[in-house]
């Protein structure tokens, strides 16, 4: 070991090993290059004083660094935190790291997360944004930055994009409550700025005309966030309604089981007094005290398949933006099921 607090150095292994400066940076960086029982005395030498890698100096060096960066819209929304696990998974397989962001739905918190991130030199970001056409994502492009966003997509090819159909999705959900007899139903969402909610309720909107019911009978309730603090309170907005709908569909699933929650507490039953349907199928859907319907997307592919395309666009010179869709399904549990007369 290297006496006193300093740690060693990479001079101090190419002393022990008895091989020179640049033989040792080849073994950190090229070890293909490196004869292997050079290559295993070096190592030997690392383990022998408790040589550390420097990755700061490196990153100095290089201009770039051995992390990726998620910005992500909601860290207390299990699906994002489902997201970031796919990511974090095909970040580890590539030998990088990766760092989390929470930009809390606010679009000044984004910004701040994007600069601090193309400060450190990431070598590149996924992220669900606030809005798909922010200015700061145009900012990192500019900067040479890879981008890719995340549960989101745009409708030009500035970017690679990984996202579900989420007109599909609100069409699979009020299917699924029209074909179980419900002719009134409330449709539950954050606000309408949101490009999710208002293309799953596009979704709900044409299941509803293409089955010829009244207009007034899919009944919009928009909530102030996704949250499961707005499901419990448009639980009391829907106990208060004149003609009170038979069922609900909600833009995800912490809406949905605020809404179960309040439903329960209000003394009714779920799905004899309102039928409920969420949105992400998060493992929380399945867990409820009546385990929630929901239409399922897979979190876990939709980030390895975005840091994958991010990967790409690192490595690849002849790399092109891909803006991948997957198809969700409706997964039926007890809050949507045929009520027995």
């Amino acid at each position: 070991m290297v006496s006193g607090s300093r740690s060693a150095s990479v001079k101090d292994v190419a002393a022990a090993a008895g091989v020179s400066l640049g033989t040792v940076s080849n073994v950190l960086n090229r070890p293909h290059r490196v004869k292997p029982d050079t290559r295993a005395r070096v190592e030997r030498a690392m383990v022998d004083l408790g040589f550390v890698r420097n990755e700061s100096a490196r990153q100095l060096r290089t201009g770039t660094s051995q992390t990726l960066g998620y910005v992500m819209l909601d860290a207390t929304n299990p699906f994002f935190t489902d997201v970031a696990q796919g990511i974090e998974l095909a970040a580890e397989a590539a030998d990088l790291s990766l760092f989390l962001c929470n930009s809390n739905n606010s679009a000044r918190r984004e910004d701040a997360h994007v600069a601090r991130l193309i400060q450190q030199r990431v070598q590149g970001i996924l992220i669900t944004p606030v809005n798909p056409h922010s200015p700061a994502l145009e900012v990192a492009v500019q900067r040479g930055l890879p981008l890719v966003l995340v549960d989101r997509a745009r409708h030009d090819n500035a970017f690679c994009s990984v996202s579900v159909d989420d007109v599909l999705g609100g069409w699979l959900a009020v299917m699924h409550l029209i074909e179980r007899g419900h002719t009134r139903i409330a449709f539950i969402g954050g606000s309408m700025e949101l490009g999710q909610v208002r293309e799953r309720l596009e979704g709900a909107q044409r299941a509803w005309a293409e089955s010829d019911l009244p207009p007034e009978d899919l009944v919009v309730l928009e909530t102030e966030a996704l949250s499961v603090r707005e499901g419990l309170a448009a639980g009391e907005r829907l106990a208060g309604l004149a003609r009170h709908p038979t069922a609900a569909f909600c833009a995800n699933d912490m809406v949905a089981l605020g809404l179960l929650q309040q439903t329960i507490t209000l003394g009714l039953k779920v799905p004899s007094d309102l039928a409920i349907i969420g949105f992400d199928d998060i493992d929380f859907a399945g867990a409820a005290a009546v385990p929630l319907s929901s239409v399922r997307q897979p979190r876990m592919d939709l980030g390895r398949a975005a840091a994958r395309l991010l990967l790409d666009e690192t490595t690849n010179g002849d790399h092109h933006h891909q803006q991948l869709v997957f198809t969700p399904e409706v997964v039926g549990r007890a809050s949507t099921a045929p009520v027995r007369g």
